[in-house]
């Protein structure tokens, strides 16, 4: 036995620890975090088999598994989540994947998918060559760009994207399940969009995406839908990245509730500007959301962007104000983004009936009781109002283009947010219609 086994995870952890049970067993190792780099080392050194993971920054597993197979129609590989769900397994195998593991790995399955695997492979035969042809394009390129606006203008600003590839895990607040998450970059005048995973469907980060708004806002496109989008948006938003690819199952990790985690890792990876002004939403006059006889919402002309938003809620919360400008991404990372999402003791029943709120834990979220905030000590005395926000920067980023103006903004939520940016798109293009 001296079989050579590719090892394909974007976590430093898992490669050494899988290659320590590989080469205990007697098995050559070789290893990449990237499914680019892998495609290469099978080409060069043409491995007996791959364990490789869904979550990869530059490739997804299945989009790699599928380069495999089109290298070599009988590559025995293995594919490994911690975040994957029924259905990805499901389309691995169907895919040509020998085996699907759950992580944290098993001494004995993982020895046992191997075996198997190469059992496989030997009794289909061994192919006679690989197809070399060519890299395979990665996937998001040549995206359209968000629907054009009378209400745009050209800024001195460049357009934004990220400098390198990564992937986030985490927990969806809303579904419960563990999810990932892949940022890639996009060139100039793609703008954001979420592709699916493992069903690869495009939905933009745009207001004729959104699907649902009850407690966080959802995008729906061709019977896929993507939940939680906000607090990634208002990072997005805050930090002026235009372009950008985020390849997601389900939902949008929910960290701590805040957005802070979503700064810390563009700062981590590198917002780099890119060689083309960026377009903005100039606000050109008053646009006003029709409410209640207290809720409002308003947005009017400005230099700048900026928030001001009036929250009031019984005891202990009370009525906080709060008025920001958005300045500078390190303004709003210090200011806005630990701000974390907030739900009330006697709202649980009700949102657990809804089916959400199922991933909401002691340590990423506020809850808050009768008298008191039952689970932690607040970030600010006006750390509610400061996350309310974080949510309209994030919602209405979905105009599709950077804002210059000013929301005013009294006892609203996501689907004011919403609303107010369809009023604007009727308002500006003549509808007529803010359905």
């Amino acid at each position: 036995m001296n079989e050579l086994i590719l090892i394909v995870d974007d976590e430093e952890s898992i490669l050494v620890a899988l290659a320590n049970i590989l080469r205990d067993e007697g098995f050559r190792t070789v290893a990449t975090t990237r499914g680019e780099e892998a495609l290469e080392l099978y080409r060069t050194r043409r491995p007996d088999a791959v364990f490789l993971d869904i979550w990869l920054p530059d490739r997804d597993g299945l989009e790699t598994l599928q380069a495999l197979r089109e290298l070599d129609p009988g590559a025995a590989v293995i594919m490994m989540s911690g975040h994957g769900t029924s259905t990805t397994a499901v389309k691995a195998i169907k895919m040509g994947a020998q085996d699907y593991l759950e992580k944290p790995l098993s001494y004995d399955l993982t020895i046992d998918a191997v075996r198997s695997a190469l059992a496989t492979r030997a009794g289909a035969g061994q192919p006679q060559a690989l197809d070399v042809s060519g890299e395979r394009p990665l996937p998001g390129r040549d995206l359209p760009p968000p629907p054009e606006l009378p209400l745009l203008r050209t800024s001195d600003q460049p357009q934004r994207t990220i400098q390198t590839s990564s992937v986030m895990y985490g927990l969806g607040l809303h579904s419960g399940g563990r999810t990932g998450m892949a940022l890639q970059p996009l060139p100039p005048d793609s703008g954001i969009h979420f592709l699916t995973v493992p069903n690869a469907t495009v939905i933009p980060a745009h207001i004729l995406s959104v699907a649902d708004t009850e407690y966080a806002t959802t995008l729906t496109a061709g019977g896929e839908s993507v939940r939680t989008v906000e607090h990634l948006l208002s990072v997005l938003h805050a930090y002026g990245v235009t372009n950008l690819l985020v390849k997601v199952h389900g939902e949008i990790p929910v960290f701590d509730g805040s957005a802070v985690e979503f700064c810390r890792h563009l700062e981590e990876i590198g917002v780099v500007d890119q060689d083309a002004p960026r377009r903005e939403i100039v606000i050109d006059r008053r646009y006003e959301l029709a409410g209640g006889p207290e809720k409002s919402m308003v947005i009017e002309p400005a230099e700048g962007f900026s928030v001001s938003y009036l929250l009031r809620y019984p005891p202990p919360i009370g009525e906080q104000f709060y008025d920001f400008t958005l300045s500078t991404p390190e303004v709003y990372r210090d200011e806005i983004a630990p701000a974390r999402t907030f739900g009330f003791m006697r709202d649980l029943k009700m949102i657990n009936e809804l089916g959400l709120g199922s991933g909401g834990r002691l340590d990423n979220f506020i809850l808050v009781g009768e008298d008191e905030v039952v689970n932690t000590a607040l970030r600010f005395p006006d750390e509610f109002v400061r996350h309310k926000i974080l949510d309209v920067i994030g919602d209405l980023y979905l105009l599709g283009y950077p804002i210059r103006g000013r929301v005013t903004a009294r006892l609203t939520g996501h689907r004011d947010n919403i609303g107010l940016q369809r009023t604007i798109l009727a308002e500006a293009t003549g509808s007529g219609s803010t359905s």
